[in-house]
């Protein structure tokens, strides 16, 4: 990693508590800028605190050598921040649940919010860059639909083009794949590959192997709040390592840079 270059993202000994529990514990993790990274785990293995520990949601316990900075701050202004990280959540599509176009879904995206109101300034260069990056993901003609009336693979390619308006450094994919069909698994895969190509970082939490696209060359393990393995996709990814994991004999398939379990 490049010392000149301030990491994406750098957790040092991070602990993290959700109501009564531990949901994060003595946590250390380094992302570097452009990186493109899988986190892995079973449901409950505290992958969405992490995302929202990144995203400043969650707030870890003082602890002593416990440090956060993102692109070398340690204090963000989340507005600032939510501009450098761009976040896929199936959460957030679940939220447009009045009539709402998907070029207004991501024009919201330069506000935060869910929608576009009148309060809002929406200016020519904001409808330029949000249709853009609806053209970017090839889904121009979503651009007047309602939400309401995609398909799921529809709607979270549209939120991918949300994410997009700033032109962030990073994207984090929190479980991409739910609820999409194969077809749509597979525009996404492929949007995703086109957007890791273009030199945007990718970090992937999810607890589906498949959603792992080939660019991926990183693979950080969790389970019951802590990191327990991260190193290189060819090393991490093994039949053993994925059956302790989540608790069950499983065997390991490859094609085409793709993994399966069985």
């Amino acid at each position: 990693m490049d010392m000149a270059v301030p990491a994406l993202i750098d957790f040092r000994n991070i602990s993290v508590v959700r109501g009564n529990k531990l949901a994060l514990e003595n946590i250390t993790l380094e992302i570097g800028v452009g990186e493109h990274v899988a986190i892995l785990g079973p449901n409950g293995c505290g992958k969405s605190t992490l995302i929202k520990t990144i995203t400043r949601e969650c707030y870890p316990i003082s602890g002593d050598g416990s440090s956060i900075t993102i692109m070398g701050q340690d204090r963000w202004n989340v507005f600032d921040l939510r501009s450098l990280l761009g976040i896929v959540s199936n959460d957030l599509m679940s939220t447009f649940t009045r009539q709402l176009t998907g070029r207004d879904a991501v024009l919201s995206g330069f506000f935060s919010s869910i929608g576009i109101f009148s309060q809002q300034n929406v200016t020519a260069e904001m409808h330029e860059k949000a249709d853009a990056a609806l053209a970017h993901l090839e889904v121009s003609h979503l651009a007047g639909r309602f939400t309401s009336e995609m398909s799921s693979g529809e709607a979270r390619r549209v939120l991918l083009a949300r994410a997009l308006v700033h032109d962030p450094r990073a994207l984090v994919f929190d479980e991409p794949s739910v609820s999409l069909d194969l077809a749509a698994q597979h525009e996404l895969q492929r949007a995703m590959r086109k957007l890791a190509n273009s030199g945007i970082g990718i970090v992937l939490v999810t607890h589906h192997l498949n959603d792992i696209i080939p660019e991926i060359d990183r693979v950080v393990f969790m389970r019951d709040g802590r990191i327990v393995a991260d190193g290189k996709k060819s090393e991490v990814l093994t039949a053993h390592g994925l059956s302790e994991l989540f608790g069950l004999p499983l065997e390991l398939t490859e094609r085409h840079g793709y993994f399966n379990l069985w």
